[in-house]
């Protein structure tokens, strides 16, 4: 099938301010793109691109004083398949891991394991490790988190989140990634677009959030919030949670005036 998907964001700025994006599809699809996929700018203003640590790739730009709209517009093939799910994949020991997976065994900025390891342990200690354990840990959290657009906070870690019992799409992937991790489960960050495709409109669009777990030698998808396969999921960019893949990093003031999303499926023609 065929996905049509883009963004329009404006950002106000007081000064010329110097940004990061990250707002390209992940080079693992660019094969599946059917239309050019350009980053538009308004007023036109240069840019580079570079890969990151994680294979990501990042914009460089430095927003002009005022407004600054940020567009992009394209199609994209997808196979039409949901989420996969491999209720026989196994954990994979520690001293097995690869030097480069190890990484998302750590704590990071939002996903705080020090302050979880106790509860983890204590929740998940007893289920069968491996594809078992990730799936209990995602429904552990679909239940603990209400998702609400209104109390989503861009300083709330894994441990707030469990607190407060509230937040958007990240706030549910930070903390399955983090309880994984405190089950010695490597887990990793996700954000891209997911449209409404296979379910009912559930309103405007938005990116979305969701993580991969290493088993049996290979890393799957999960997604605590809607805690079932998708199907639809362009990806654009992985890390250690959402410091890494943020979709604009300001270097001094900037406000986000506009945003608009969208991810839709492209009715075949008959």
């Amino acid at each position: 099938m065929q996905i049509h998907a883009g963004y329009d964001l404006q950002y106000d700025c007081t000064q010329p301010t110097p940004m990061l994006l990250v707002l390209s599809v992940h080079p693992s699809r660019f094969a599946d793109l059917t239309t050019p996929h350009r980053m538009k700018f308004d007023p036109p203003i240069p840019f580079s691109n570079y890969h990151d640590a994680y294979g990501n790739i990042c914009t460089r730009i430095v927003a002009p004083a005022g407004r600054l709209r940020i567009t992009s517009d394209f199609q994209i093939s997808d196979s039409g398949q949901a989420d996969e799910v491999a209720p026989h994949a196994g954990q994979v020991d520690i001293a097995d891991l690869p030097e480069d997976v190890i990484l998302f065994l750590l704590g990071s900025r939002y996903c705080d394991t020090d302050h979880l390891s106790d509860l983890a342990w204590a929740e998940f200690g007893n289920t069968p490790p491996g594809w078992a354990r990730v799936q209990a840990i995602c429904s552990y959290v679909h239940e603990r988190i209400d998702f609400n657009y209104q109390n989503a906070d861009s300083t709330r870690t894994a441990r707030d989140g469990y607190q407060q019992r509230t937040g958007v799409c990240r706030d549910f992937a930070h903390l399955a990634i983090t309880l994984c991790r405190c089950m010695n489960i490597p887990a990793r960050y996700c954000t891209g677009y997911l449209g409404d495709i296979g379910v009912p409109k559930d309103g405007e669009m938005d990116f979305s959030a969701w993580f991969e777990a290493y088993l049996n030698g290979r890393w799957y998808t999960f997604d605590a919030r809607h805690n079932f396969p998708r199907i639809g999921r362009i990806l654009m960019a992985r890390g250690r949670d959402a410091t890494d893949v943020a979709l604009s990093t300001s270097f001094g003031h900037s406000t986000l005036s506009g945003f608009k999303v969208i991810t839709d499926e492209v009715p075949e023609v008959q």
